[in-house]
C-alpha cells in the first residue's frame, strides 16, 4: 500500500543541504543509494545496468573546488538515455553490444553539476507501451502491488525511485512516458516544454522523445531543472534556448487562475481519478486561488502523427515482445490509409493554435486535469491505450506537464468502479473498468502554456502542499 509523500527517504533537496553544510558525507551518500538499488531490482527488476564509473565520478566530484547544485546526488538514467561506454537498446536485441560513444548532453551536464549517474533502468520494447517488458531484461512490476505494471515507459525509473533506490531520475516522454509511470507508482515528474532541455544522445524509435526529471517530490524536480538550465547545457548543445531557470516565477505566492476538467470526453475516468482532481480543486479554492471548468475535447487530434511507419522500419527483424502486440496492431496501419487519415483529420498545427487561443480568452495561468491511473494489472495496457489521452494531449500540444500524487484509492471508488460504463460501453471501456485496487495512489496533472515551465512546476509544488497538509489532517 502507497503510503503518502511523507513515509518516503529524503529527497535530492535535503540531501544536498545535508552535503553543503556537511553532515553528511559524499561517500556516505553513494554507500546509501547503491546496495539499496540493487536489493530493489531483485524484487522489482528495474535496473538493467550498473554504472561502475559512478565510483570514479564519486571521487572526482569530492576534489571538485565548487559544488554544483547537484552535488554528491545519486542520478539513476532510463535505458534509451545514453552513458558513455553503456547499450541504450530500447528493448531491442539489436541495440545490444553497441555501447555509445559519449554521454547524452543531459548526463554531460548532470556531471558538471556534481551529480553520479549509477544505473540505468528499465523500458518496455521501442519504448511504445505503457507496461515496463522486453526480451532482453524481462518484466518490471509495480513496487506498490507486484500484479500491477510500473507504467511505461519510464517505468524501470518510477518503479526505482518509489522503492526509495533512487532519489532523483532522468527519463523521458513522448506520449506520458514520464506521468504515467509516475503517477502508477506514486511519486512525481516532468515533462519539460519540447526544447527546454536537450534531446542530444536521447536514443528513441519514433520522434518526439524529450528528457524529464522524475523523484519523490515537486522540489526535487526543480532542483534538477535549475541545475540542468545552465551555460553548460547552452554551451553544449546550441539548439537549446539559453534560458536559465526563472526563480521568480518558481517562487511567487501570487493567486492563480486554473482551469480544470476532470474528462477529456473521449475516455471517462475511473472514479479515482475524477475524485482525485475535484478534491484538488476544492483545495485549490480554499487556498485562495480562481478555478473554474473548462472543457476539453480531444476529438479530431491527428493521432497517425504518433504512430507512424518509423517505429517498425527501426524495429524491423525484431521479435515482439507480446505485452506490446496490441500496440503493434494499432499502430501497423497501412500508409495509404494514414496518409487518407491525415487528410480528413485536422492539421495539429491549426489545432495547436486554436487551443492556445481557447486558453487565453480564458486568461488561464494553468490547467488542472486527470492523468492516466490507477496502475494496471501486467499486460493491461495495450488493452486500454485509449485511456493515455489524458496524457498525450499535451505531447501534442507540447506544454509543459507534470503529475503529482494526491490520494489513493478508496473502497467507495471500488465500489462506483463496478458500475464504471466509459463512454461507449466497449472493450476498451469494459477493460479499463476493471483497472483498480484499493490504497493505490492517484494523482494529477498539472499544465502550463509552453515555455512556462518554472510556472507549471510552481503550481505542481502548490498542489503537492496542500495535498500534503490534507493528509496530515486527516
Amino acid at each position: 500500500r502507497w503510503a503518502g509523500i511523507h513515509s518516503v527517504a529524503p529527497s535530492p533537496v535535503h540531501f544536498w543541504s545535508s552535503l553543503v553544510t556537511e553532515i553528511m558525507t559524499v561517500s556516505f551518500t553513494g554507500f546509501l543509494c547503491f546496495p539499496k538499488a540493487l536489493q530493489v531490482t531483485k524484487e522489482i527488476n528495474c535496473v538493467t545496468d550498473y554504472l561502475k564509473e559512478s565510483e570514479s565520478q564519486l571521487q572526482r566530484v569530492k576534489r571538485q573546488e565548487k559544488r554544483g547544485l547537484l552535488y554528491g546526488i545519486p542520478v539513476s538514467i532510463k535505458d534509451s538515455i545514453n552513458v558513455q561506454g553503456h547499450d541504450s537498446t530500447l528493448g531491442l536485441m539489436k541495440n545490444l553490444n553497441k555501447p555509445a560513444a559519449e554521454d547524452s548532453v543531459v548526463v554531460q551536464v548532470l556531471k558538471r553539476q556534481g551529480a553520479i549517474p549509477f544505473v540505468k533502468t528499465n523500458v518496455p520494447q521501442t519504448l511504445l507501451s505503457y507496461d515496463c517488458n522486453n526480451l532482453i531484461f524481462g518484466q518490471t512490476v509495480n513496487p506498490l502491488d507486484h500484479t500491477k505494471t510500473p507504467g511505461g515507459s519510464s517505468g524501470g525509473e518510477g518503479a526505482l525511485i518509489s522503492s526509495r533506490g533512487s532519489i532523483l531520475g532522468i527519463g523521458t516522454d513522448v506520449a506520458g512516458s514520464l506521468r504515467i509511470p509516475a503517477a502508477f507508482c506514486g511519486i512525481c515528474a516532468f515533462r519539460p516544454t519540447g526544447s527546454r532541455l536537450s534531446k542530444k544522445g536521447v536514443v528513441t524509435a519514433i520522434p518526439g522523445q524529450k528528457s524529464g526529471p522524475m523523484a519523490r517530490d515537486v522540489d526535487s524536480l526543480a532542483l534538477c531543472m535549475r541545475a540542468l538550465l545552465c551555460e553548460d547545457m547552452f554551451h553544449l548543445d546550441p539548439t537549446v534556448p539559453p534560458m536559465p531557470f526563472n526563480e521568480e516565477v518558481f517562487s511567487s505566492s501570487q493567486p492563480l487562475r486554473i482551469g480544470y476538467y476532470d474528462t477529456d470526453n473521449f475516455t471517462a475516468p475511473s472514479p479515482s481519478m475524477r475524485r482525485a482532481v475535484l478534491e484538488t480543486k476544492q483545495l485549490l479554492e480554499k487556498a485562495g486561488h480562481t478555478v473554474f471548468i473548462t472543457v476539453i475535447n480531444v476529438f479530431g487530434l491527428r493521432w497517425a502523427e504518433l504512430t507512424n511507419s518509423q517505429l517498425f522500419s527501426f524495429s524491423k527483424g525484431e521479435l515482439e515482445d507480446p505485452n506490446s502486440k496490441e500496440l503493434i496492431l494499432l499502430c501497423r496501419v497501412p500508409s495509404w490509409l494514414k496518409s487518407l487519415l491525415s487528410w480528413i483529420i485536422k492539421p495539429i498545427v491549426r489545432f495547436i493554435y486554436q487551443f492556445v487561443t481557447e486558453w487565453r480568452k480564458l486568461d488561464l495561468d494553468v490547467v488542472l486535469c486527470p492523468t492516466l491511473g490507477p496502475a494496471f494489472g501486467l499486460g493491461f495496457p495495450g488493452k486500454v491505450s485509449g485511456a493515455s489521452c489524458y496524457n498525450i494531449l499535451y505531447n501534442i500540444l507540447d506544454f509543459p506537464a507534470g503529475v503529482v500524487p494526491v490520494t489513493t484509492v478508496s473502497e467507495e471508488d471500488e465500489e462506483l468502479l463496478k458500475n464504471y460504463r466509459g463512454y461507449y460501453n466497449d472493450m476498451g471501456d469494459k477493460t479499463f473498468g476493471k483497472v483498480s485496487r484499493v490504497g493505490l495512489p492517484v494523482a494529477v496533472q498539472c499544465v502550463a502554456l509552453p515555455w512556462q515551465d518554472e510556472l507549471c512546476l510552481r503550481f505542481m509544488k502548490e498542489v503537492e502542499t496542500l495535498a500534503q497538509k490534507r493528509q496530515r489532517n486527516l
